[in-house]
């Protein structure tokens, strides 16, 4: 049964691994919402920058660490105006490695860290830069360490259940069941969905939950399919990824009645990675968000061009952390990297579309909401190009 669940392992386990891995239960740094502190810079000097990245990591940290630093230096090479002087320390990513060179980096002169890419390494770094005053834009994508000096550039479960909720909501899908694992993920994307309903017109009809083996799984199928019939849901809400059991609840909830032309299928991962997933019958005409294609392809193109490989798909974070900081130092002030200047409103133009940090320390990604018809992704809700009038 689990076969087809393994069809998918070899292209996103490294994906699925650092998702897993950020969200592992850390510490948050309890120095509640953001206030205008950070170092001064000096305008006419070059800005001393410090990537944290686990090159010496175990698994696949090697690949994903070059895709982030070679990110990184093409953004500086395109930055128009500003001069960063970016300083590479490995985390190896461990939290001790983290905390030391996170130490070493501060003491070096850096005026910003970009990274860590791990969530306790994040936790570990983000401690050790909030004695300095130094602010941190990390990796990861666990909301729960954000705030005091450290802001998070990962894609949140938060951000991509507000888009697609209130997409579904305007859509006329509104009774929603989520579907989610008895893990820290699941947990957290489940609370994600019942917040973002919460704000947009939506309610959360149903949750079911389930454990990652053949047993649980399967229970969950049947329990989803009695519970979007006994509460007369017009969606459901999957928070799998592509490398765990989404493929085998595209292939069995239809089989089981939960029939995707009566019931709005949606995703809180993406649907794209790997490719072989938009075969799934089970995912067609459903919804799920990405940054938007055309500016995603570009940056590929360019990356590509510049290093002749694919990046990995996390390395347009580094990009963006370096657009955000270049945009800021352009500017010529000595207050440029404080909290109260990385969160302005207008928020910055990356590498994956327009973003911005909240006073919370949480980015808020412009999305596109896209589907699958016949096997092909199509944006059926562009991705806005700025914050005025889009509602989050």
């Amino acid at each position: 049964m689990f076969a087809l669940l393994r069809k998918t392992r070899k292209a996103g386990t490294l994906l699925a691994a650092v998702a897993s891995l950020t969200l592992a239960a850390c510490e948050p740094i309890s120095l509640g919402n953001t206030t205008a502190g950070g170092p001064s810079v000096d305008p006419g000097a070059p800005v001393p920058v410090a990537l944290l990245i686990p090159k010496s990591g175990g698994g696949g940290d090697s690949f994903v660490s070059a895709s982030l630093e070679n990110a990184a230096r093409l953004a500086i090479a395109e930055l128009n105006g500003a001069r960063i002087d970016l300083r590479v320390y490995d985390t190896a990513g461990n939290e001790a490695q983290a905390t030391a060179v996170a130490t070493k980096a501060i003491n070096d002169g850096a005026k910003i860290i970009l990274g860590p890419l791990y969530g306790g390494n994040t936790n570990a770094a983000g401690h050790v830069a909030a004695a300095s005053g130094v602010n941190v834009l990390a990796f990861t994508n666990n909301a729960s360490l954000a705030g005091g000096n450290v802001f998070v550039l990962g894609h949140t479960f938060e951000n991509t259940a507000q888009r697609l909720v209130s997409y579904a909501a305007r859509q006329g899908k509104r009774r929603i069941v989520t579907v989610s694992a008895q893990n820290a993920a699941g947990e957290l994307g489940r609370t994600a969905i019942a917040s973002a309903a919460a704000s947009s017109g939506a309610s959360v009809v149903g949750n079911v939950t389930y454990s990652y083996s053949q047993q649980g799984v399967n229970a969950a199928v049947g329990e989803v399919a009695s519970t979007v019939s006994a509460t007369q849901a017009d969606a459901v809400f999957l928070t799998s990824n592509t490398d765990a059991a989404l493929p085998f609840f595209a292939q069995l909830l239809p089989e089981r009645g939960v029939d995707p032309a009566v019931t709005q299928y949606i995703g809180l991962t993406r649907w794209d990675v790997p490719p072989q997933t938009l075969d799934l019958p089970g995912l067609q005409g459903g919804w799920f968000a990405l940054p938007d294609p055309t500016l995603a392809a570009q940056f590929n193109s360019r990356y590509s061009a510049a290093y002749g490989s694919q990046p990995h798909p996390l390395a347009g974070l580094a990009y963006d952390g370096i657009a955000a900081i270049g945009a800021l130092v352009k500017q010529g002030k000595a207050n440029a990297l404080t909290a109260a200047a990385l969160t302005q409103g207008a928020g910055f133009q990356g590498v994956n579309g327009v973003f911005r940090f909240r006073p919370n320390g949480v980015v808020e990604r412009g999305l596109a909401v896209a589907t699958i018809r016949n096997r092909q992704v199509v944006v059926v809700d562009p991705a806005p190009r700025g914050f005025g009038g889009f509602g989050f």
